[in-house]
């Protein structure tokens, strides 16, 4: 198929200055669908040329305008007050937003054309028209999806898995027992809950984007680091705490930094709250409380280097076969097939 693939970020490491998590498993994706015999053509801006300077080799094709394609795929853009609400030449207008209407309406209204929508950020309403078009499809990044939407979880490379030693890991020294590296977008609970207690307990740093840290003032924030650096604090780190937003932990929506850390070899201690929490982490590295955490953390501490240390590191990567690439693009081909199978019907009628 030929996919207009329209997101909001880069493939490349980018700026420092911006927030882009998808960075850790939009490009192995692409790769993946283009090694598959799939033709990609990218839709947005392409940020990594104008910000970071990045040519990327030249290996992908972009396009501004309104290409011929088969399918349309949305990493799901939403609206965000000062910034890609405001007039196209406002200051700080980002258009996202606005390109991401255009293509709806120029692809998915007008044309007919299948329409495949990644929300990604859990954005996209529960009575949105779009989980009820015939010829567009959602995806979701949860074990428990939307009713009616598909489970496409981030994906973390085959290779990274195949490659990584536990007995490698352990031996690494580090010299912080607790890190974070990640922005504080509605984390604010359980980073009250579970990362502030153990941070008065342990050494620890906290990269990313905290803006409203007053009632923290025992936690040491750096700010943004550039996107490179993020595997340089976990692989400083004997631990981290797997933050996420209610909205996110409430359908067992697990982020890209279970397998940045673990594939360092952090060892990623997981609130109890979170839905099908035994499937992301081993029940050892499960925490009800900050006092739980501070005692496991303590416990890690003894165990720094033993093979009970190694067969942690073992369990938890086992457990990222969730996220194992070839799964994800299986489960993306099958729902592209399920967007344009309607399409390719009503063709055959005609």
């Amino acid at each position: 198929m030929k996919i207009g693939y329209s997101f909001w970020g880069f493939l490349g490491n980018g700026i420092t200055d911006t927030p882009d998590g998808g960075r850790s498993h939009r490009r192995p994706l692409i790769d993946a669908l283009l090694d598959r015999g799939h033709e990609i053509v990218f839709l947005q801006a392409n940020r990594d040329l104008l910000e970071a300077g990045d040519t990327l080799g030249g290996t992908y094709a972009f396009d501004n305008g309104r290409p011929d394609i088969d399918v349309l795929f949305l990493e799901w853009r939403w609206a965000v007050d000062g910034r890609n609400t405001t007039a196209c030449d406002a200051d700080d207008h980002t258009c996202d937003l606005h390109r991401q209407a255009e293509l709806i309406m120029r692809y998915t209204v007008r044309r007919g054309t299948p329409t495949v929508i990644w929300d990604k950020d859990r954005k996209l309403r529960p009575e949105s028209m779009w989980r009820r078009s015939l010829r567009t499809a959602v995806c979701e990044a949860a074990l428990e999806p939307t009713p009616g939407a598909h489970r496409l979880l981030f994906p973390v490379e085959d290779r990274l898995l195949e490659q990584a030693n536990p007995a490698t890991l352990v031996a690494k020294r580090r010299d912080i027992v607790l890190g974070y590296v990640g922005n504080q977008y509605d984390r604010d609970q359980h980073f009250d809950r579970f990362f502030s207690p153990a941070a008065a307990c342990f050494d620890h740093v906290v990269a990313g984007k905290w803006t409203r840290t007053s009632r923290w003032p025992h936690v040491r924030f750096l700010g943004r680091i550039p996107f490179e650096a993020a595997q340089g604090v976990y692989g400083r780190s004997l631990a981290t705490v797997l933050m996420l937003p209610e909205r996110y932990a409430a359908v067992g929506q697990m982020t890209q930094r279970i397998f940045e850390a673990v594939l360092a070899g952090c060892l990623p201690l997981a609130p109890a709250d979170i839905l099908h929490v035994d499937r992301f982490v081993p029940a050892q590295l499960i925490v009800r409380s900050g006092r739980e955490a501070i005692e496991r953390l303590f416990h890690l501490q003894r165990i720094a280097g033993t093979q009970e240390h190694a067969d942690l590191i073992a369990a938890c990567l086992n457990r990222l076969d969730l996220f194992r690439l070839s799964r994800q693009v299986d489960a993306l081909e099958a729902v592209l097939e399920t967007a344009v199978g309607p399409l390719a019907v009503e063709r055959g009628a005609a």
